[in-house]
């Protein structure tokens, strides 16, 4: 895909993944619009992004609804959706409740699921498009008190299969990205971004994963790919 002037929405862009990635794409002339629920960070973010912002939560098919029609009227169609929204909970088993399941899951899974529906409707009338969900290496591996959050990351996955084998007849691209450990607000109650670590990934690896995945001729895909850091026993 050329991502001069393709069309691009991120959910979850106002701060780390996502903004990184809304950052690089907008530099390399991309159309991009981003999602959040933190209205106040996601014009921050839109501004330091050249992107439009849209103030929704994917969890909630009102905003989705809202979203797509903003997409439509700001950007007049879309090229590609970034599924990057994500939390997380990180109980023990015996901890684990419906209401966290819930929670996760409306945002990593159906949330997911329902923005890709929509792009889906609009990609196959034009017989092209690209979806990328952002998961994990937990959609790979569990760990321990992982029950929630590694589940909804294998759904996703999953999911993405799916998907690669309805869109593919399309002409549509889904992909897959998998980072490991990166220095992000993730999980953070205070939502603030994290000091980058030497053995740690950056929200820029991943953004040039993402962007390296639409530079491909859309003749191919790459189904899916994992980022880890080089060594993460580094210490300085």
């Amino acid at each position: 895909m050329k991502i001069k002037d393709a069309r691009i929405l991120i959910t979850g862009g106002s701060s780390g993944i996502g903004k990184a990635a809304a950052k690089l794409l907008s530099a390399e002339g991309a159309k991009v619009a981003i999602t959040g629920r933190d209205k106040v960070k996601l014009d921050k973010g839109a501004a330091e992004t050249t992107s439009i912002a849209i103030h929704a939560d994917v969890a909630k098919e009102g905003d989705i609804e809202t979203t797509y029609k903003i997409i439509e009227e700001k950007l007049g169609g879309l090229d590609c959706l970034v599924n990057n929204a994500g939390i997380g909970e990180f109980p023990s088993l015996e901890e684990v409740t419906v209401e966290a399941f819930m929670k996760v899951y409306s945002v990593n899974v159906f949330g997911a699921a329902m923005m890709a529906k929509k792009a889906a409707e609009i990609f196959k009338k034009q017989m092209s498009g690209n979806i990328i969900n952002i998961a994990s290496t937990a959609a790979l591996k569990g760990f321990a008190r992982g029950t929630i959050y590694s589940s909804s990351k294998f759904a996703l996955r999953s999911m993405t299969e799916c998907w690669q084998a309805e869109l593919r007849p399309f002409n549509i691209r889904v992909m897959q990205v998998n980072p490991s450990e990166v220095t992000t607000a993730f999980a953070n109650a205070e939502r603030k971004e994290r000091d980058e670590v030497a053995n740690k990934l950056t929200s820029d690896e991943i953004a040039h994963a993402i962007k390296s995945l639409l530079e491909m001729d859309d003749r191919g895909m790459v189904p899916e790919v994992t980022v880890w850091a080089t060594n993460p026993f580094k210490s300085n």
